[in-house]
């Protein structure tokens, strides 16, 4: 079996915390907020991994950790045999162009100020890919054409385009310089539905075409079910389930996992009921606690949950981390 394009081990990111009005009269220090706590994920050539959550679990902490956008406290990422946290500048560039991103808001990631065209050109001219002039404008235009879009949107500017364009846009610059390796972050989430449709279809087609690897992440299970081939749900900085997307789908063995399919609107997979979903919000002071982060929040709480659950292996590639994991009928 051939190695992944991309493995990571226990990473770990941490940022500096804030003091609190008590903080400070209690003359304590800030505590440092574990935002990402031992991840292990790995993500073969031409595969789809969803990693999913809702706002705050660390998603996007860890996916920009991965590409060195944040820098992390520990642990190791290796892409393709290298490295990445120990990397170079030089190498660092060389990475990037095999690496890229599609953020989640496609106004806000691009210039406002510079034409699609020229943006796209920019990407080119500092990877120093293709020859000035027309060799370049012709790779403009072949890129436009990938995703869907015209020679017309070279001339305008992101104030110009729908949502829908400026997320092509997004898409065909990530594109520009021919990577293994996208992270899509949340980029769908802000589209309206019929437009998620045709970018998820495209991303698919990008896939099929190059050969692409996709780690997608999303807070949002019904948007990966019919994209991902693997899922990792991830909750207060850490994983709590993964395993192929259709078997965790039907048949999730961790209570986070099952409250994020009982969110999903109309019929949700047999067994998820309403009476699965989450209660209350993300409490950050649980994150390194003793006991099962989600215990405050877990319809099927017990007095075990005080002691920190295992990630148990699960077999076929399914592992869960869950007092609960092994009984399925006790989750029903």
């Amino acid at each position: 079996m051939s190695a992944p394009l991309l493995e990571v081990r226990d990473l770990r990111v941490t940022f500096p915390g804030r003091r609190s009005v008590l903080d400070r009269l209690a003359r304590r220090p800030a505590r440092d907020v574990a935002a990402v706590r031992g991840v292990d994920l790995a993500i073969d050539r031409g595969e789809t991994l969803a990693l999913v959550g809702e706002s705050g679990s660390g998603k996007t902490t860890t996916a920009r950790a991965i590409l060195r956008l944040v820098e992390a406290a520990a642990g190791a990422v290796t892409f393709d045999g290298i490295d990445v946290r120990t990397a170079d500048a030089e190498t660092m560039r060389h990475l990037r162009e095999r690496m890229q991103i599609v953020f989640q808001d496609p106004y806000s990631s691009l210039n406002p100020r510079i034409a699609v065209g020229d943006a796209l050109a920019e990407v080119l001219t500092v990877h120093r890919i293709g020859q000035r002039g027309r060799d370049r404008r012709e790779r403009v235009m072949a890129l436009l054409a990938d995703v869907g879009l015209g020679p017309e949107i070279a001339r305008r500017y992101p104030h110009e385009l729908s949502g829908g364009q400026r997320q092509r846009v997004g898409i065909a610059r990530a594109l520009a310089v021919d990577p293994d390796l996208l992270v899509l972050d949340e980029p769908v989430s802000a589209l309206d539905v019929s437009i998620q449709a045709q970018i998820i279809n495209l991303l698919e087609d990008l896939q099929a075409a190059r050969g692409l690897a996709y780690l997608f992440v999303a807070h949002d299970l019904a948007v990966v079910h019919h994209t991902a081939d693997r899922v990792a749900v991830m909750y207060l900085g850490e994983i709590v389930e993964q395993g192929p997307i259709d078997d965790v789908f039907s048949d999730p063995r961790h209570p986070y996992t099952r409250a994020l399919l009982a969110a999903i609107p109309g019929e949700g997979p047999q067994g998820v009921t309403e009476a699965g979903r989450a209660r209350g919000e993300l409490r950050q002071d649980l994150a390194e606690a003793p006991g099962c982060p989600f215990r405050t929040r877990c319809p099927l709480r017990h007095d075990r949950c005080d002691e920190t659950p295992p990630f148990v292996g699960l077999g076929s590639g399914r592992a869960s981390r869950c007092w609960l994991a092994t009984r399925p009928a006790d989750l029903s």
